[in-house]
């Protein structure tokens, strides 16, 4: 009996010792991504483990989509996931707060395979904080190619010429601050933060007042309509020929124009008597290392692998999210969307939302698209004015 009872105990010993061991020597992460998103992660973790035989993972799952990241995350930092995805507008505050990581590895490797554009979008004050994961929420012009030529659509002005003859419309909501600045950037002016987080902006200055001037002069021409996307999609291939739009409605477009579908980059507009080229605020989602982990390097690692180029193109195929990496971004598949191929085109002229207040940039810049659309702007610089100031407001 006693014997038996110091072999148990013997065993109980061992047992302890060697699970003592195996928490040691396992890396144990969380990691969050939207519900959509929640298969195709757990394929590209497998193909992790698969990579880095040599470790023991236990990774998990939470359910939380980029939009809700940084709310979720500030509520409690220490029980958050490992790796996260999350825009690019909320990198900022995590910077901030001392949320992340600052990349470490891979960080050469990151910033040669993605985008210019991407790669700026993750970083502040030249410090790189987040593994850049998709390059897909921006704006360009969708148009019917039965209307427009490809030399049409180089100019917005030019394009409503040619709608209002095939008795047509082109679309943009003016009265969004999403797109109004795509006027106010081509004529270029700025939109930046200051180390205190308010706003600088120079739309009333005289680029800006030449570009309100080329918008008054398009909204109030015959063929251009305003509304939300319902007035897009609905009208596109009926009374719409052209509208500034993005991604998500690719597919509804395309349905509607069918073999006439078409999209390029966005026009230039007449601004001050020249034909300026349209800018426009480009969105990237990253992937965050919690700065709070107890696996720093395994984290990044994962972050890393998560957005590498196969990923991207694998992201791509499974929730037509377009890459930031170049390769993927110029693989075959994604070159053949003609959403995404637009998008590309327009990048060169992109800025990223990361660089807006949003307690103070939205209202006004609204309040000014519409005033322009119902033609109730009056003295433009008078107007301009006023938002500035409350942009800049402190």
């Amino acid at each position: 009996m006693k014997k038996l009872l110091s072999m148990i105990m013997a065993i109980c010993m061992l047992l302890t010792v060697c699970a003592g061991a195996m928490a040691e020597g396992t890396v144990t992460l969380k990691v969050w991504g939207s519900q959509e998103d929640q298969v195709m992660l757990g394929e590209m973790v497998d193909a992790f483990k698969a990579a880095n035989p040599d470790k023991t993972y236990d990774i998990s799952f939470g359910v939380v989509g980029e939009p809700d990241a940084k709310a979720r995350f500030l509520e409690d930092p220490s029980a958050a996931a490992d790796v996260f995805a999350f825009p690019d507008d909320q990198l900022l505050e995590f910077v901030a707060t001392e949320s992340l990581y600052e990349v470490i590895v891979n960080l050469d490797g990151l910033q040669a395979a993605n985008g210019e554009g991407a790669v700026a979008a993750a970083t502040v004050d030249g410090v790189v904080y987040a593994y850049p994961m998709t390059a897909d929420n921006g704006y360009f012009m969708y148009y019917d190619k039965s209307i427009f030529t490809e030399e049409d659509v180089q100019s917005f002005n030019q394009m409503m010429n040619v709608a209002d003859e095939a008795g047509k419309k082109v679309f943009m909501d003016v009265s969004n601050g999403w797109y109004i600045p795509a006027f106010f950037f081509g004529a270029g002016c700025t939109l930046t933060l200051n180390d205190d987080a308010t706003q600088n902006c120079d739309f009333n200055g005289p680029n800006g007042l030449a570009a309100a001037e080329g918008i008054r002069a398009i909204v109030e021409h015959n063929a251009f309509i305003t509304g939300d996307d319902a007035v897009l999609t609905g009208g596109m291939g009926d009374n719409v020929a052209a509208g500034v739009s993005g991604t998500w409605n690719a597919g509804i477009i395309q349905e509607k124009l069918g073999d006439n579908y078409a999209a390029c980059k966005l026009p230039a507009f007449l601004c001050g008597g020249e034909l300026k080229q349209m800018g426009s605020f480009a969105g990237f989602k990253m992937m965050g290392v919690n700065a709070y982990t107890q696996f720093p390097e395994d984290a990044q690692m994962l972050a890393d692998f998560l957005t590498n180029e196969e990923n991207q193109i694998k992201r791509f195929e499974v929730r037509q999210l377009g890459p930031s990496n170049i390769n993927a971004a110029n693989s075959d598949a994604v070159k053949a969307d003609i959403a995404l191929s637009a998008l590309a085109a327009q990048a060169p002229y992109s800025i990223s939302q990361q660089y807006v207040n949003n307690n103070t940039y939205w209202t006004p810049a609204e309040a000014f698209g519409l005033a322009l659309e119902n033609k109730e702007a009056g003295d433009l610089q008078a107007a301009l004015d006023a938002m500035v100031a409350q942009i800049t407001a402190k």
